[in-house]
C-alpha cells in the first residue's frame, strides 16, 4: 500500500500540472516498451517501437529497465528543449545516486556520464531526442489532447466534491482517510507532505501502480496512469482543430491572446480589420474565453484559463 499523508494545509497545497511533461511520458513509453505483460493491448505497439527506434537510442537501455528508471531522465518541464537542459545539468553526485538504485553494475557509456564525460552526455541527449522523435512526437497531440480532459475532469472535481473525493478518482480502489491517501501498491511505502504539497500528473503510457518523484524541498509529484488502457494512436496532425470549431481567424485571435492585446494591436498582429477583431473578441468573451477591461482610452483583452486550455489542448 502506498500512503500518501497530507498535514494540515496540504489539501490545499494539491496542484495539477496544466500540460504533460514530455520527458516524463518519454521514459514511461521506454520502460513500457521492455515490458512483457498486457500482449493484446500492447504487443503491437511494443513491435512497432522497437522496429522505429533507432540505433542511437540503444545506450538508453543501459539505464531503462521494465519497472525501473533513473530520476534524472525525466525532469518536469514545459517542453521538450526544457527537459534536455535540465537533464544535461543533473549534478554528477545525482547521477551516481540513481544509477546505484538500479541495482546493476553500470556499463563503461554509464560510467562516463558518472564521471560527467562531454561526449557520453552528448550520446544522451542524441538518444532521448531520437527516441521521443521516434515514440512521441506523432503521438503527442493525443497526449496533449487527454491530459487537458483529464486536467478537466478532476478540476470539476474537485470544484464539485472538494479535493479529498477527486483523489480517489485517480487510483483505482484508492481511499482518504483521517489525512491519509490510501492506494493500492505492490510494497508498503509512506510519505510525508509536512506542509510541502502535492504535485499531480497523468500519464498515458504506463498501466501500472502510480509512481513518486521525490525532490527535496518541492512538493511531492505522483504521476498516475489515466486514459483507456493502451497506448495513444500515433497520428500526424493535419489542420488546426481548434479553427474547426472557432474558425481560422477566431482561432488566431485566440491564440494571440496568451499575452494581452489592445483592439488595435491584435488588428494587427492577426491581420483583421479593427471592426473584425472587434467582432471576434466580442464572440469570445461571450463563450467565456476571453475577458476584456479598459485601460485609458483603450481595452486590454487577455485569454481567461478555458481560453488558455482549449488552445493547448492540440496542435501548438
Amino acid at each position: 500500500m502506498l500512503r500518501i499523508h497530507f498535514s494540515p494545509g496540504d489539501f490545499a497545497r494539491v496542484r495539477f500540472l496544466p500540460r504533460p511533461a514530455p520527458l516524463v511520458e518519454l521514459k514511461l513509453s521506454l520502460m513500457m516498451s521492455r515490458r512483457r505483460d498486457s500482449p493484446v493491448l500492447f504487443g503491437r505497439w511494443r513491435r512497432d517501437v522497437g522496429r522505429r527506434l533507432p540505433a542511437s537510442t540503444r545506450p538508453l537501455w543501459d539505464l531503462l529497465q521494465p519497472f525501473r528508471g533513473p530520476a534524472f531522465l525525466d525532469p518536469v518541464s514545459r517542453d521538450l528543449e526544457e527537459g534536455l537542459d535540465l537533464v544535461r545539468g543533473t549534478p554528477g553526485t545525482e547521477v551516481r545516486s540513481a544509477v546505484a538504485g538500479l541495482q546493476r553494475p553500470p556499463t563503461p557509456w554509464v560510467k562516463a556520464l558518472m564521471d560527467r564525460d562531454a561526449q557520453a552526455w552528448a550520446v544522451l541527449d542524441r538518444g532521448l531526442r531520437d527516441a521521443y522523435q521516434s515514440v512521441l512526437a506523432t503521438a503527442w497531440t493525443t497526449v496533449r489532447e487527454r491530459h487537458a480532459a483529464e486536467f478537466t475532469r478532476f478540476a470539476l472535481r474537485a470544484a464539485e466534491n472538494g479535493v479529498e473525493p477527486a483523489l480517489t478518482t485517480l487510483a483505482a480502489g484508492s481511499t482518504v482517510h483521517d489525512g491519509t491517501w490510501h492506494i493500492p501498491a505492490l510494497k508498503d511505502r509512506d510519505h510525508h507532505l509536512t506542509g510541502k504539497g502535492l504535485t499531480l500528473l497523468p500519464t498515458f503510457h504506463w498501466t501500472h501502480e502510480p509512481l513518486i518523484g521525490f525532490t527535496p524541498d518541492q512538493p511531492l509529484l505522483l504521476v498516475y496512469p489515466a486514459g483507456p488502457g493502451f497506448p495513444p494512436p500515433a497520428e500526424t496532425p493535419t489542420g488546426d482543430p481548434l479553427a474547426d470549431v472557432l474558425g481560422t481567424s477566431r482561432a488566431r485571435v485566440l491564440r494571440l491572446l496568451e499575452h494581452p492585446h489592445t483592439t488595435t494591436d491584435l488588428a494587427a498582429d492577426a491581420n483583421l480589420s479593427p471592426a473584425a477583431t472587434s467582432s471576434h473578441t466580442t464572440a469570445l468573451r461571450r463563450a467565456g474565453l476571453i475577458t476584456t477591461r479598459r485601460d485609458g482610452r483603450s481595452v486590454q483583452h487577455t485569454r481567461t484559463d478555458l481560453g488558455r486550455m482549449l488552445t493547448e489542448a492540440g496542435p501548438a
